[in-house]
């Protein structure tokens, strides 16, 4: 009865090896190679194929615009086409609008549409007759200009934070009447 009872204990302790080598083996994952890290790198983004006409689809955006969004203080913006190709976002000091502070372009290149390069820049992926959608070339944050009606549009920015969670903030513009002269 001994015996038994050798051969028993035996057997639950090389299983029980068994069990904790076939666990802790499946729990380890191999050292990621230098390669493999950048394949874990967001994708870039598929620019859309876009011509002076589509853009076109585009000039419900021109005009001067006031923003507002969560904790944020109203903010004013021009968005006018300068050519077929080129559309400038001119950021506006106050609601006289005579005071430009800041001036983005969005340009037609080779067939894409964006503004800024590579780490600091952004490429159309989307466009229709009443939205624009923006994504980075590096690192930043998408986003989408929602055309809501003729006077209004919303700006919808999209990111990950350092976290890895999703966020989006969303802006109301609302178009202000020309200055009077």
């Amino acid at each position: 009865m001994h015996l038994k009872f050798r051969i028993l204990l035996l057997s639950i302790i090389l299983t029980s090896s068994l069990v904790l080598l076939t666990v802790s083996g499946c729990a380890r994952s191999a050292p990621v190679k230098p390669a493999q890290k950048a394949s874990t790198r967001s994708p870039s983004p598929s620019p859309k194929a876009i011509n002076a006409a589509d853009l076109t689809k585009l000039r419900w955006i021109e005009g001067s615009w006031r923003g507002t969004g969560d904790e944020q203080s109203p903010f004013y913006e021009r968005y006018k086409f300068e050519n077929p190709s080129t559309l400038v976002v001119e950021t506006l000091a106050d609601e006289t609008l005579s005071k430009v502070t800041d001036v983005s372009r969005f340009e037609l290149k080779d067939g894409h549409f964006g503004s800024g390069t590579n780490e600091s820049g952004s490429v159309a992926t989307a466009l229709d007759d009443n939205s624009i959608t923006f994504e980075p070339l590096g690192k930043g944050n998408s986003f989408r200009f929602q055309r809501e009606s003729d006077n209004s549009w919303t700006a919808i920015l999209n990111w990950t934070d350092k976290a890895g969670a999703p966020k989006e903030r969303i802006y109301h513009m609302v178009r202000l009447a020309p200055p009077k002269q």
